[in-house]
């Protein structure tokens, strides 16, 4: 410690007694904090001063000047932890960090170690293959074939337009199953804010629209579609109303990616994968990982509506994707089965 002043140091040893007393005592973990702060020790000051916030709770029932001293130190917290984000930042610029062109996966590690973000794991709701990245949006340069679908945008529009003339046969994303509880935690069930029109769906061609529609399936025709025979690939029109909202949620497996090809994204429609926002626009294709947790919104006064079709994820070894599909063929062999999942 730079600094030995006598009276920081007794005030030091006060609140070391207290605290050997009771370690969650509010007022010596404060005290503590402002005896290291005062003897230099920024870092160890912040440790108690958030020692002291943690077991505040929200601080109800507690006396006033109590209260003032933990808005007091959590100042005092925020203000260190600004400066020490400084002190980083120009410490690795030194080092030639540059957020805008260097990894984009170190300068995610700093800003989950600076609590800017938050880590956002796969959680699938039925089948987890383990061993695959953490990606929230797959890189480009994994997905070759990302452009050819992106320039096919122009006629995959055109056909959209002319099924948009029949707008009766959107139906509800999601829609209740005879053979399964129907939990509506989210809204979404029956709700037509959120609307699709399948091409191919669980697996199956829907050979009404799929006829309809010959340069979207070309345009797919180079593309790995997850296949699971009686559950993927789906491949469909997804609209979003104006002014609606896809709750948070995660998908079934991680062994695939959904992607989106906006057709049309008014301003104001964007999704979120994790801590990555996005704003669709027209003709620019992503992937994601829906196992991480996802929603979107659309805050414009138009219709937003994309072209989603699923794929394997590229890690996997074609060996690997045949045993997943192995596997869900010998689970839909067990007993009698419906429809099975959406994208």
């Amino acid at each position: 410690m730079a600094n030995s002043d006598p009276g920081h140091r007794a005030d030091l040893e006060a609140a070391d007694r207290a605290l050997a007393r009771d370690p969650r005592d509010l007022r010596a973990l404060i005290a503590k904090g402002d005896a290291l702060a005062g003897l230099g020790d920024e870092r160890a000051a912040a440790s108690f001063y958030n020692s002291a916030l943690r077991a505040a709770g929200d601080g109800k029932g507690l006396a006033p000047d109590l209260v003032a001293g933990l808005r007091r130190v959590q100042a005092a917290v925020q203000a260190q932890a600004r400066r020490f984000e400084a002190h980083l930042a120009d410490s690795l610029a030194g080092a030639g960090f540059d957020p805008a062109t260097s990894s984009d996966r170190f300068a995610l590690s700093l800003d989950l170690m600076a609590g800017r973000k938050r880590l956002y794991l796969q959680e699938p709701r039925f089948y987890l293959f383990p061993g695959l990245p953490q990606v929230q949006f797959q890189p480009r340069e994994t997905l070759p074939w990302l452009a050819a679908v992106e320039a096919a945008a122009g006629d995959i529009r055109a056909e959209l337009d002319a099924l948009l003339a029949e707008p009766d046969q959107f139906r509800p994303y999601v829609e209740p199953r005879a053979d399964r509880p129907n939990r509506d935690a989210l809204g979404m069930v029956s709700n037509a804010d959120w609307s699709a029109l399948f091409l191919w769906k669980d697996g199956q061609e829907q050979p009404d629209i799929a006829r309809r529609c010959p340069r979207t399936l070309a345009a797919l025709a180079e593309v790995p579609l997850c296949r699971v025979p009686g559950r993927t690939p789906s491949i469909l029109f997804s609209r979003l109303k104006p002014g609606a909202r896809i709750p948070p949620h995660h998908g079934l497996i991680n062994t695939r990616l959904i992607c989106h090809l906006p057709l049309i994204a008014p301003p104001g429609s964007r999704f979120r994968v994790g801590n990555d926002v996005r704003d669709w626009k027209e003709g620019q294709a992503w992937a994601f990982d829906d196992t991480i947790e996802h929603e979107a919104v659309n805050d414009s006064g138009h219709d937003r509506t994309i072209l989603i079709f699923d794929v394997w994820k590229p890690e996997l070894t074609d060996e690997e994707r045949d045993l997943v599909a192995a596997m869900f063929r010998a689970i839909d062999g067990y007993g009698a089965r419906e429809q099975a999942w959406g994208v």
